[in-house]
């Protein structure tokens, strides 16, 4: 049987750990996707009838079943109050995904359409912030 000098041992030990931790490092081929955030900002025709924010609420909550949408947020305009705050609109709706691709996807997929279909009597405006991270 051979025997392993300590040195030899630490040194191997040393190279094999390293070997495991640059496996796990970002490579160019992994680093490419990046979360795509797709916020849309709705203004109602009727910004005071709660019926019409509710049936938004309800076309959206339907929407949130589009299979690449990784994390969804509806909201409503808080209640802070500084000059630099947009309060103005009437349902807030933030998409998160994987990557541009998966946002394309969404943009066609069949749920969405049905959505702009059923439900755009609804606003007069829509403003949309597209990011991708950096």
């Amino acid at each position: 049987m051979k025997t392993i000098k300590r040195r030899s041992f630490l040194t191997n030990v040393a190279i094999t750990s390293a070997l495991g931790v640059a496996a796990t490092l970002p490579t160019e081929a992994n680093t490419k996707k990046k979360t795509f955030i797709h916020h849309v900002y709705f203004w109602l025709k009727n910004p005071s009838s709660e019926a019409d924010r509710n049936k938004l609420i309800e076309g959206l909550t339907a929407l949130s079943k589009v299979p690449t949408i990784r994390f969804h947020h509806i909201g409503l305009p808080a209640s802070t109050n500084r000059s630099v705050i947009e309060r103005s609109y009437s349902v807030s709706w933030m998409l998160f995904f994987d990557n541009l691709e998966e946002e394309e996807v969404y943009q066609k997929h069949p749920i969405h359409l049905k959505f702009v279909e059923d439900y755009s009597h609804l606003w007069e405006k829509v403003i949309v912030y597209d990011s991708e991270q950096v």
